[in-house]
């Protein structure tokens, strides 16, 4: 499987928005700074057509320590989920 890369995705956007380089990077970069700030603030970030990001809590839990088998205790904390939009679930 090949990775598409910021750089390949400034490229991208460059040629088809007609704008230069480094104005697709600068609109890259501020798209994912407001991402981030977004969901640092608790926020759910509805991208039409592609999906949809939000911050859920996880439980404090049991795990094993690889390597050992030592039990620790995992606490509690936050993970990113992504649910993709049916549109996109459709085409792929």
């Amino acid at each position: 499987m090949e990775k598409v890369g910021k750089q390949q995705l400034i490229q991208v956007i460059a040629e088809k928005a007609g704008v230069s380089k480094k104005d697709a990077g600068e609109v890259i970069d501020s798209m994912l700074e407001i991402i981030v700030e977004a969901l640092k603030e608790g926020k759910t970030v509805g991208l039409p057509g592609f999906g949809t990001l939000s911050v859920v809590p996880t439980k404090e839990r049991q795990a094993v320590r690889p390597g050992t088998t030592d039990r620790i205790t995992v606490p509690a904390g936050k993970k990113i989920r992504f649910k993709t939009a049916t549109s996109l679930q459709d085409n792929l």
